[in-house]
């Protein structure tokens, strides 16, 4: 990571760490690395919900045209729709301005390339040179005919929902469903997509977004609200977004939680059923919970793990050749038909599942053991020398001669936020609780 990229783009604290002078210099730098040298280039930009994204939107696509690119206005859209309307209108690069789980007050912009991937490294780390660069801007500025320009491009919502649409190729007829939007850019897709389908019973909660709602008390990170209508309701499945939709967990019928590695699992074993598990694989990360490697090793289904962040899984699939992967989060890949994680796609695979194996979402759901798994985010004010205390360091080591090959212990820095994760995972939760508290009193 540079010193403006983390794992997930740029983010921080909308006009405070993320000001709008800095989105118009990254959008030149951009539009200069990605796309000034094609002809009549062009790159995508859409949002989450929260107030900030006009302002930063507003500045990146000056930026942008200020170098002579132009600009596909593609407004409030899931940041898989971005990434799939970027490859489907052959634009040359396309950004998203959000901070996908992040309280409203923040904010961030991420970029895929033009095969709607997230950018390399090496890439970022050119954009960047151009951003710590305070002598005089060196990048050209076009003038008259040369500048880029704005193109509204209305029908970009449509042409996402109707792809999705086409990979299900079914209807949802027999399913009661609740979903919740997250107040954010899932609001104006999800609820389409899923009366289309036609379900027994449609509940869209959290689907009324003014900005500062984002995120607040509802979606992926905060699914009580969820779980009550489910049981309420008698829901056959609950899902729940994050601010940006390109993350999904599920509540099954009994109000339980149903994870990344969870739903990774139901559709691993289902594709491998039906002999379409490409190269036999499944990727996860290092946090994924021993239960999804256990599942994979009795169904003699290959399993691999990465660093955390699904940029580091779809490296992973590219390489290996796998079209499915994600994490517990709830970032799931299905490579075939997307380039970044879909929490909407995946809602529609997952229901699939339910519907072609006339099951119910616990019953698949229980096919995956969970291990106890405890994690706890401690904020710091440095995350480098936190990790690199010496007593932190020496009470990992201690803790983990303690554990044995019982369990296991995983410490890791937030990629966007102050924060180093403590997370620990086996058969005795009350241990490895114990050990978790200890280690996050050291470094708080």
């Amino acid at each position: 990571m540079g010193k403006f990229f983390g794992t997930d783009g740029i983010r921080g604290i909308a006009n405070k760490d993320l000001t709008p002078e800095m989105a118009f210099k990254l959008g030149r730098a951009v539009a200069h690395v990605l796309a000034s040298d094609y002809e009549d280039p062009v790159i995508t930009i859409g949002k989450d919900t929260r107030i900030s994204g006009d302002m930063l939107e507003s500045a990146l696509a000056a930026g942008i045209c200020s170098r002579g690119v132009s600009v596909y206005h593609l407004g409030v859209l899931p940041t898989p729709g971005i990434a799939y309307l970027t490859r489907h209108l052959k634009a040359q690069a396309g950004a998203v301005i959000s901070a996908s789980h992040n309280p409203m007050q923040d904010n961030g912009i991420k970029f895929f390339n033009q095969y709607g991937f997230k950018l390399s490294d090496e890439i970022e780390a050119e954009i960047e040179s151009y951003l710590l660069n305070d002598e005089e801007d060196i990048m050209p500025r076009p003038t008259g005919k040369d500048v880029g320009h704005l193109i509204y491009l209305h029908k970009g919502k449509g042409i996402y929902e109707a792809y999705l649409k086409k990979i299900f190729n079914d209807t949802l007829e027999g399913l009661n469903i609740v979903v919740d939007n997250a107040n954010g850019a899932a609001s104006n897709v999800m609820p389409n997509i899923l009366r289309s389908l036609e379900p027994a019973s449609l509940i869209s909660i959290s689907d009324e977004p003014n900005g500062i709602n984002i995120n607040e008390d509802c979606g992926s990170t905060h699914m009580e609200n969820l779980r009550d209508r489910v049981i309420q309701c008698k829901a056959d499945i609950g899902i729940a977004h994050d601010g940006d939709a390109d993350r999904m967990l599920a509540v099954d019928e009994l109000g339980r939680v149903v994870d990344g590695d969870q739903i990774m699992a139901i559709c691993a074993g289902y594709l491998k059923e039906k002999g379409e598990l490409k190269n036999n694989l499944l990727v996860g990360t290092v946090m994924s919970n021993l239960g999804l490697r256990k599942f994979c090793e009795e169904r003699d289904i290959d399993y691999s793990a990465t660093g955390v962040g699904d940029r580091y899984v779809l490296e992973e699939m590219v390489k290996r050749d796998a079209i499915l992967g994600g994490e517990q989060s709830g970032h799931i890949i299905f490579k075939e038909y997307n380039t970044t994680g879909d929490g909407l796609l995946t809602a529609l695979m997952l229901m699939k599942v339910m519907k072609e194996k006339k099951q119910k979402l616990s019953t698949l759901a229980d096919q995956m053991k969970i291990y106890p798994q405890t994690l706890r985010n401690v904020k710091v004010a440095n995350k480098e020398e936190a990790l690199n205390n010496v007593a932190f360091k020496k009470a990992i080591e201690e803790a983990g001669k303690t554990l044995e090959n019982r369990s296991r212990i995983l410490v890791r820095p937030s990629g966007t936020e102050s924060l180093i994760r403590i997370m620990a995972e086996g058969e005795n939760l009350e241990e490895i609780e114990s050990i978790v508290k200890d280690l996050a009193k050291i470094i708080q």
